[in-house]
């Protein structure tokens, strides 16, 4: 597994994550059920559950997500955990899994935060599309993936990915 593509998708996941608007926190998100907080929740647990699955144990995804109050320092400590687990382990997760859990919510925070993915890395995004576009079947969406969207023309690669999995583009606040 080529490290930096995940390293950098961590990297811009933290930065994101770090200019969170204090006044953004009860935001709706393009994750229906989720509030801004929500989804902050679940961005900051994903390198720690990730770094779990690459070290070869079970993980409840569907465990209550713990709430933190520096989530920009607990998704740093949990990224940095599972670079590391990463590297002793470098074929235990696919990188496109990585890339593209990243990159849809990255999508999701900066569109629910007024922010957008144009200035974002599109490699971390085409990797992440390659990956579920090729291993996301209709029947494994689920809740957590809608129907694929329209995406609209001159989409970027986040947002061709986001309509992929099912989300409206651009995010409109309901």
């Amino acid at each position: 597994m080529s490290s930096s593509v995940i390293a950098r998708a961590l990297e811009q996941a933290e930065a994101l994550l770090a200019d969170v608007p204090e006044d953004a926190w009860d935001a709706p998100t393009p994750c229906v059920e989720w509030t801004v907080r929500d989804l902050v929740d679940h961005l900051v647990n994903l390198p720690a559950q990730f770094s779990t699955m690459a070290a070869g144990e079970s993980v409840d995804w569907s465990a209550p997500t713990p709430r933190h109050d520096d989530p920009t320092a607990v998704f740093h400590a949990h990224a940095n955990r599972l670079l590391a687990t990463l590297g002793q382990h470098p074929e235990s997760v696919p990188e496109g899994m990585l890339a593209g859990e990243l990159s849809v919510h990255s999508w999701d925070l900066a569109s629910a935060v007024g922010g957008d993915t144009s200035g974002f890395d599109p490699e971390i995004a085409e990797t992440g599309y390659d990956f579920m576009s090729a291993a996301l079947t209709d029947e494994q969406r689920g809740r957590a993936f809608g129907p694929r969207q329209p995406a609209p023309d001159g989409a970027n690669p986040y947002e061709r990915l986001a309509a992929f999995t099912g989300r409206e583009v651009p995010f409109r606040v309901p």
